[in-house]
């Protein structure tokens, strides 16, 4: 008994399971039509095995067509704009009448053009011929040794050869999905959500003050030594929305993350990605701040290390999406200049940072994972260093405060920013003009005119172009009486800028 053909079905089933790394999207009962995707790779085409025995060329047309349809189904399945099947009989004999004409070229599915079948045929007479047009087809060269007849145990063996290849590796790559059972995610959502809580209760998860005075990311606080502040503002969220949109990321992202890596290992890259966010914040951004963004974003950092790692099983079954989330958030974030960009983009850093140095459970890269963790401690020495030189020090704690004294004028909390000002001026090296400027301002609403006054001119010895600092002197002289000197400053200031004399009635009476 002839056995060739269903030898060379499970052969080449093998080939393209080892060897082209498909995956099985279907076996029908008969075991004699196999169907097989790479779906990680958007070029590689559908395979579609048949080892029928045919007959006339017509039932070739036919299934040919069947088999387009199949394939057009898949591909919305898939989700793919178009797709080719690469679709081969293997016959131990030749259509006894023409057929050449069928496999001359694609047969496109009619419906929208989007879904191309190309026939190939293997047959007993001609094997060498089939192969080299597979070949060219595929792009692929195919060598199969093929003898004149095969036992029914040979093609038992190459059959459990094909399919236990493809159950092991599935096997593996679901194993993948399963190093863990999400239990510090739901250990994070409830502290976040319990310090919510106390924040509102204290004073208000929005109040600039309650934020400081539980751990907030304040740059001068830092600077002075308070080095927990760059972990605890991970657990800490600003107002309702920001609580709900990170607690729902956490969930879903960091349920995957801990799935994959474990418990232990998610926890360090969680923690770690925080921490870099923080810190990246401190360097790049003067202003309050918290949230889970950064551990968030290193969970982001996780998965494409898994990328760089597994790139086909990655793509094959997330890459797309996160990818997309991914752009989203970081164009959302660029966007709206209150978001804070660089605990994002720090926290991204740093999770891929912290799954080098963790790499996946059950697999050991001494050497990769040394590298990372070089590289990683190298980073946050480098930043660290560079955040507390003495000149990044004095533009960090004038940035800060005068920010943050802002904020509270805008909130008519004078007593606050005039407060803060005042505990931290000693602590600056070199405070700016807009420091002195902000802080003459509180002294005015305090009815603290003369330091008002001494302070905007302090404005102006360091920056001579500062046309408010003028404008404000020259009103402060106007309440005194020193006419002269208020015109002089006045003066100065349209000079400087003009459009400060539309609304400057009394000190315009003046200049007249």
């Amino acid at each position: 008994m002839n056995n060739r053909e269903d030898y060379v079905f499970w052969r080449l089933a093998y080939y393209f399971i080892s060897n082209q790394e498909y995956r099985i999207i279907q076996l029908f009962e008969n075991n004699k039509e196999l169907w097989l995707e790479k779906i990680e790779n958007k070029k590689a085409p559908i395979v579609r095995l048949l080892r029928h025995d045919l007959d006339w060329s017509n039932s070739m047309q036919g299934d040919i067509e069947s088999t387009a349809t199949n394939g057009e189904r898949i591909r919305k399945q898939i989700g793919r704009n178009d797709i080719k099947v690469v679709n081969i009989y293997i016959s131990q004999f030749p259509p006894v009448d023409d057929y050449e004409f069928r496999l001359a070229k694609p047969f496109v599915f009619p419906d929208r053009n989007k879904t191309e079948v190309s026939s190939y045929l293997l047959t007993s007479g001609d094997y060498e011929k089939g192969f080299q047009l597979l070949s060219e087809g595929i792009a692929s060269i195919i060598t199969l040794e093929i003898k004149d007849e095969y036992t029914e145990q040979e093609i038992e063996v190459q059959k459990k050869l094909a399919l236990g290849y493809a159950i092991k590796k599935a096997k593996k790559e679901k194993e993948i999905f399963t190093n863990g059972k999400p239990f510090f995610t739901y250990i994070f959502i409830f502290i976040q959500i319990a310090m919510f809580s106390m924040l509102e209760m204290q004073g208000g998860s929005t109040d600039t003050t309650t934020l400081i005075k539980f751990g907030a990311k304040f740059n001068p606080y830092i600077i002075d030594g308070e080095w927990w502040r760059f972990f605890v503002p991970i657990f800490l969220h600003i107002g309702f929305l920001h609580l709900v949109m990170n607690t729902i990321a956490l969930y879903f992202i960091g349920t995957l993350v801990e799935n994959v890596f474990g418990n232990f290992r998610f926890l360090f890259i969680y923690i770690f990605a925080g921490v870099t966010g923080v810190i990246a914040s401190f360097i790049f951004s003067p202003i309050v701040s918290a949230g889970a963004s950064g551990a968030i974003y290193g969970c982001f950092g996780a998965l494409l290390y898994f990328c760089l790692i597994y790139p086909k099983l990655f793509f094959r079954t997330m890459g797309t999406s996160v990818f997309m989330v991914l752009a989203f958030n970081l164009i959302l974030g660029f966007s709206f200049s209150i978001i804070d960009n660089a605990a994002h983009l720090g926290g991204l850093a740093g999770g891929f940072l912290a799954t080098g140095v963790v790499h996946f459970p059950k697999v050991k890269k001494p050497l990769l994972q040394v590298v990372f963790l070089i590289l990683s401690i190298s980073v946050i020495w480098a930043t660290i260093a560079y955040s507390f030189s003495e000149e990044i020090k004095d533009e960090t704690m004038n940035e800060s405060i005068t920010l943050l004294a802002q904020d509270y004028i805008i909130q008519g909390q004078y007593q606050k920013a005039y407060k803060i000002m005042k505990d931290f001026e000693m602590e600056i090296n070199n405070p700016s003009p807009e420091y002195y400027f902000t802080l003459s301002f509180v002294e005015e609403e305090l009815s603290m005119h003369e330091e008002a006054k001494a302070h905007y001119k302090k404005v102006i010895q360091l920056s001579s172009n500062f046309p408010k600092a003028y404008y404000n002197l020259a009103l402060i002289y106007l309440k005194e009486g020193n006419l002269e000197q208020a015109k002089i400053n006045a003066e100065k200031a349209f000079e400087l800028d003009p459009r400060l004399r539309e609304n400057s009635n009394l000190i315009n009476q003046l200049l007249e």
